[in-house]
């Protein structure tokens, strides 16, 4: 007679922070037959709120697991999910002209190395359509010359994060701003990647700004999208020291690559539950 299959779960908890959370999360998981193979744990002197983020073993059926966990999330007024460890995060693709982002999620989701299943790439021009081909990922056009063109993309959008059940939307250099509707409608599952020169050298080729006054540090910031344009919850920032004898083409690539990189480590937090908001912050159990 076999044994029932292991089943690696991830659960995340945030409520507020109380005595004996751990002790009756730990015992709910103990009566489901269950392993803790990973824990971590944050407490927010700032906004009171306890954090935690485990990963547990167990052979018993999702239901029977989550009824152990019922009582004790209803007891503290728990927001809770339990998913399993290495599911693939249906995440959708917003793009315009650059496609250095774009080509390290696609190659790193064919590669099994971002837990991700992009069923879809959207851009408001046409030039990405190659890429997206190559690894065999369909591809719209939404042009974008009006108020109505951003409205019916947006309807667009809702169609199909419901159609296809997306869980993340993220925009790879996607040069449109969101409206504040869709902002809201879809808080704490759009990220944006953008270059860290903000607010100092805002509007076009930021990076030849860069390099006419001598930066000695570039980077790139990916966060949450909120209605307030580039100022989300931050989730990921990289930076990179320059030299004084870097071309502005220079700089573009190391640009480019540091973004990738951020944008790229941020879906994976986000994907692997590793992301959990605090208010206009966000707690990262890497």
């Amino acid at each position: 007679m076999t044994s029932p299959a292991l089943t690696h779960w991830v659960l995340t908890i945030v409520c507020e922070d109380q005595p004996g959370i751990v002790h009756a999360i730990s015992g709910a998981i103990l009566a489901a037959n269950g392993n803790i193979t990973e824990a971590h744990q944050y407490t927010s002197h700032d906004t009171g709120r306890f954090f935690m983020r485990l990963q547990v073993e167990s052979a018993v059926p999702r239901e029977f697991f989550e009824n152990q966990l019922l009582p004790v999330t209803q007891r503290y007024s728990m927001d809770w999910n339990l998913d399993v460890v290495g599911r693939k995060v249906k995440t959708l693709v917003l793009v315009s002209k650059s496609g250095h982002c774009l080509n390290d999620l696609l190659f790193r989701q064919r590669a099994g190395q971002l837990p991700i299943e992009i069923p879809a790439v959207m851009g408001n021009h046409s030039d990405l359509g190659e890429m997206a081909q190559f690894y065999s990922v369909p591809f719209e056009e939404h042009k974008i010359s009006s108020d109505a063109d951003k409205k019916a993309f947006e309807d667009r959008l809702r169609t199909f994060i419901a159609e296809e059940k997306i869980e993340l939307v993220v925009l790879a250099r996607y040069m449109q701003i969101l409206s504040e509707e869709f902002c809201k409608e879809f808080e704490g599952r759009i990220i944006n990647i953008h270059h860290s020169f903000l607010p100092g050298f805002k509007g076009a080729n930021p990076y030849a700004q860069a390099h006419s006054r001598g930066v000695k540090l570039i980077g790139a910031t990916a966060h949450f999208v909120t209605a307030d344009l580039d100022e989300g919850p931050i989730i990921e920032q990289n930076v990179v020291r320059v030299e004084h004898s870097d071309s502005k083409n220079r700089l573009v690539s190391i640009g480019q690559d540091v973004e990738s990189k951020t944008l790229t480590q941020a879906v994976r937090w986000f994907a692997e539950s590793r992301v959990l908001l605090d208010g206009a912050r966000t707690v990262i159990f890497n």
